[in-house]
């Protein structure tokens, strides 16, 4: 009788097999572990933020927005996670955006850019409302748009944009000659002096010593000049570093010095009138776009820039800006620009400066033209 072989199992490697199972089980558990505890830790963060009300996040991005010293400040929080970027568009945030916030460079201008300040001016941000109608009015050439976002500005009070709005009246720019209107300008001049715009109210000064758009009056025209003087002196006061309050930078010099060009010190000799010379103050962000983006452009034959150099401003239609007329190199949108660009460079080039030093003739005009004529 033939014995039915049993088959046993291998104890060695049932054991083997065992072993594995339970050492791939535990590494597995092991990886799982680890994953859950670094998704625990990751998602106890993101938990946490999600925590947070959206009234809470909306205001620490309004105050990020506020207090931006350039636009990677806010960008780089946008593109953090979702939810910021988000937030980072609600109106709020938008509305109180600072300019350095929205301070595009004109050779990085794009159409995400423009987007993003036309999304700023949508939210109700004054001054995003003032810089792209800058840069629509002249820059992209688009006069009805740019004038619309500038008046936008304007009926909230935003000064620069009121003295903006006065200049297109003054020259009559996007449009003809017979577009001007003087009145107009002086009325726009006049607010914006009001809420103590100082090329406003050096603006107002001249037309009032003029007699331009408005009755002449001397002695108020001139009250208007000094006030901007004042003013103009506080503002470098105000944001000039302490450290350089105390060094050698506001140096008072006499007048006769001041009429030969030989200025004591480097700046602007914003009241050189009365002997004092102080540093230039600094461009607001629309000028300085205006200046860097028309710097590598040529205009259209026959159209020049404003040639104080901190204006940037072209002309919209030929022999828009007034030119000197002693020599008749250099124009101007505004008496203002014209006032200080003669009192920072102009002095020293015009050809009457040489006939004032030869004949030795006293100009004592109070921040008037000093010998500088201009003409339409």
């Amino acid at each position: 009788m033939r014995t039915r072989r049993s088959s046993y199992p291998n104890t060695n490697q049932m054991c083997f097999t065992k072993r594995k199972s339970t050492f791939t089980e535990a590494t597995t558990n092991r990886r799982k572990t680890i994953k859950s505890s670094s998704a625990t830790t990751v998602s106890g963060q993101c938990d946490f933020l999600d925590a947070l009300p959206d009234d809470i996040v909306l205001f620490i991005l309004s105050k990020l927005s506020s207090t931006a010293t350039c636009p990677a400040d806010f960008i780089n929080v946008l593109s953090t996670c979702k939810r910021l970027n988000v937030l980072g568009f609600n109106s709020l945030v938008l509305s109180k955006a600072s300019p350095k916030a929205f301070a595009v460079k004109p050779k990085n201008w794009s159409e995400s850019a423009h987007r993003f300040l036309k999304r700023c001016s949508d939210a109700g941000n004054v001054e995003a409302c003032y810089t792209l109608g800058m840069i629509r009015f002249y820059c992209l050439e688009n006069r009805g748009s740019g004038a619309s976002l500038m008046a936008k500005a304007a009926i909230n009070s935003h000064a620069p944009a009121l003295y903006s709005l006065a200049l297109i009246q003054f020259n009559g720019s996007g449009g003809s000659k017979t577009d001007k209107d003087l009145r107009a300008g002086v009325a726009l001049c006049a607010r914006a002096a009001f809420l103590g715009h100082i090329d406003a109210l050096r603006e107002l000064g001249h037309c009032l010593q003029d007699g331009y758009g408005v009755r002449q009056n001397i002695t108020e025209g001139r009250k208007f000049l000094i006030q901007a003087n004042a003013r103009e002196l506080a503002s470098v006061l105000e944001t000039t570093p302490s450290a350089l309050v105390t060094s050698n930078w506001m140096t008072w010099n006499a007048l006769p010095h001041l009429r030969n060009g030989n200025l004591a010190g480097p700046g602007c000799p914003l009241l050189s009138d009365f002997g004092c010379n102080v540093p230039a103050p600094e461009p607001l962000p629309a000028n300085r776009f205006l200046t860097d983006w028309f710097s590598d452009k040529v205009l259209q034959p026959g159209l020049r820039l404003c040639s104080h150099a901190s204006c940037g401003r072209p002309e919209t239609r030929q022999h828009e800006f007034r030119r000197c007329s002693v020599c008749g190199t250099v124009n101007y949108c505004s008496r203002a620009c014209q006032a200080l660009d003669w009192k920072i460079r102009h002095k020293m080039e015009c050809t009457q400066v040489e006939r004032l030093a030869f004949d030795g003739e006293d100009n004592g005009n109070v921040e008037g033209n000093d010998g500088m004529f201009v003409e339409s």
